[in-house]
């Protein structure tokens, strides 16, 4: 029987299509397809929720998050993945919603680091996922961008996901991550999903999020 998988996406959409276009991608050069047939059932529910970028997270807006979850279960994937980091900082909240696992990035984040060797970073997101430490583990130096240089990337990710001047966005975002690389960053974790759009063309030491998500998905397929 073929493996589903359940995606939690629309956070934003156009982070959820780059996912599903990476994870095709990555099945064929994986060499796991050797006709239609072979790819997995993906449900994707592209929810219209609230941008999650604030300091404080409401009930309310976890809401949509927690509905689109009970969406998903519905279905029975084998697991569900959620494209959207700061969503991540509700992992074990979220996970008493729904039967089905919910893939943990952040735990998937942190054996990359240490796959990786990594030893210092620039950590970039919204400032929920900054501010809460979703990706600070022992061992490792971190830099963070000042209050002001977070708002700035909290409304980059906002104007980007609308569609609005997103070169500037991408120029802004940029300026950041190169400021903190001269400060001896070794790696940037885009800790959000729009990040990985703005910088996937800029030639900077990246940790794509996405791709993180991508390689946990086609491991598990491997292994099957």
């Amino acid at each position: 029987m073929a493996v589903k998988i359940g995606v939690l996406g629309g956070i934003g959409p156009e982070a959820t299509s780059e996912f599903y276009s990476r994870l095709i991608i990555g099945l064929q050069e994986k060499g796991l397809v050797k006709s239609n047939q072979d790819y997995p059932q993906i449900i994707i529910n592209s929810i219209p929720a609230p941008e999650i970028i604030n300091d404080n997270i409401s009930e309310e807006e976890l809401q949509p998050y927690i509905e689109g979850l009970k969406e998903l279960d519905k279905f029975n994937p084998d697991f569900i993945v959620m494209v959207c980091n700061t969503i991540h900082l509700f992992i074990d909240r979220l996970q008493k919603e729904v039967n089905s696992k919910i893939i943990d990035l952040r735990e998937e984040v942190r054996e990359f680091l240490i796959r990786d060797s990594t030893k210092s970073v620039l950590i970039i997101g919204t400032p929920s996922t900054i501010r809460q430490g979703l990706y600070k583990f022992r061992d490792i130096r971190y830099l963070e961008p000042d209050k002001e240089e977070i708002s700035q990337l909290s409304d980059a990710i906002f104007k980007f996901n609308k569609g609005v001047d997103k070169k500037e966005q991408i120029q802004t975002v940029k300026k950041i991550c190169e400021k903190y690389i001269n400060k001896g960053a070794e790696k940037i974790i885009l800790g959000c999903t729009e990040f990985a759009l703005m910088l996937d063309n800029e030639n900077l030491p990246v940790i794509n999020t996405i791709d993180i998500l991508v390689e946990c998905v086609l491991r598990k397929l491997y292994h099957n």
